[in-house]
């Protein structure tokens, strides 16, 4: 285990030479990524939102593999916090996303236009936008050193399009990106409620022994059943909410006002469930989500813009 310093990440080695990067307190733009080395090199899971928690990241590795050459990289959907730090990876790896994913963040609008929804504001540093030189539809597998990875899509939209897992299935440990998110709120804004229930019987469907979420604490087998049991406790709460707004002529800024989080109002960010309803509701009624008018009823929501440790 490799620390870098207080809240920055700590580099934890699943099975031998199986990397989980866990980063406190893993709320807005704070992720989880990971590292699979074998012998003819690394697969990075994920980068950072940040140049500085990227390099950190990309430091504690090295020193980890002693130096091991980054081979492939997987980003396992579009989103900053998982993507942003894509450009510190060396020229050489072969960047991997689904193909959806790639589309995603050709055209993300948040990495040069952020709007001021969170304090203190990211500052992504010395990155650039760098996208996937290969991309998958719904399977690919990487080989290395006698180690097997399944890079995989569900086959519909989940937490975003273009989600992927890395599955190794001789260690039986999954990398779920922002399928999982432990301990917070989950987040389904740029995808879709009812996929990501439907997501979890498939994350079920691996049975892992060791689970990387994309946010929050790592997981063992015996504690995935009630993560992924109160994930479907929200989902099914948000589409409920969605679905009597619409028959009630409420906007998700009206709805979320007017609803009891009762067991989910502990869960760190809170506030997305006006996101999530913005996407339930635009689902429901067969239109298009507007992910600034989104934002700005989360803001107003909150009280103030959504704070961050960045």
């Amino acid at each position: 285990m490799t620390e870098t310093g207080p809240d920055t990440g700590v580099l934890r080695e699943i099975v031998e030479g199986v990397y989980a990067w866990e980063q406190p307190d893993g709320t807005w733009w704070v992720n989880n990524a990971g590292a699979v080395a074998g012998d003819e090199g690394v697969l990075v899971v994920d980068t950072c939102a940040t140049a500085t928690r990227t390099r950190r990241f990309l430091d504690a590795l090295d020193v980890a593999t002693g130096g091991a050459p980054i081979r492939w990289a997987l980003n396992t959907h579009q989103h900053g916090d998982h993507t942003y730090g894509n450009s510190l990876l060396p020229e050489s790896t072969v960047l991997i996303g689904q193909t959806s994913m790639r589309e995603a963040l050709a055209r993300d609008p948040l990495f040069e236009h952020l709007p001021p929804a969170w304090t203190p504001q990211p500052e992504w540093g010395d990155v650039t936008r760098r996208l996937p030189g290969v991309t998958l539809d719904r399977a690919l597998t990487l080989h290395t050193g006698g180690r097997r990875v399944d890079l995989l899509h569900p086959g519909y939209t989940a937490h975003t399009s273009g989600d992927v897992v890395a599955w190794l299935p001789g260690e039986r440990v999954l990398f779920t990106g922002d399928l999982i998110f432990h301990g917070l709120t989950p987040l389904a804004f740029m995808g879709s409620l009812e996929g990501s229930l439907r997501s979890l019987e498939w994350v079920a469907s691996f049975e892992p022994e060791h689970v990387v979420p994309g946010h929050g604490p790592l997981l063992g087998a015996s504690e995935l059943d009630k993560v992924l049991s109160a994930h479907e406790r929200y989902y099914r709460f948000v589409l409920d909410a969605a679905g009597d707004a619409v028959r009630e002529g409420l906007s998700p800024l009206e709805a979320a006002r007017a609803l009891d989080l009762g067991e989910f109002s502990s869960w760190a960010d809170a506030e997305r469930i006006v996101l999530n309803l913005h996407r339930a509701q635009a689902d429901l009624l067969g239109e298009p989500m507007d992910l600034l008018g989104a934002l700005q009823d989360t803001v107003t929501w909150n009280g103030g813009p959504m704070a961050t440790t960045l």
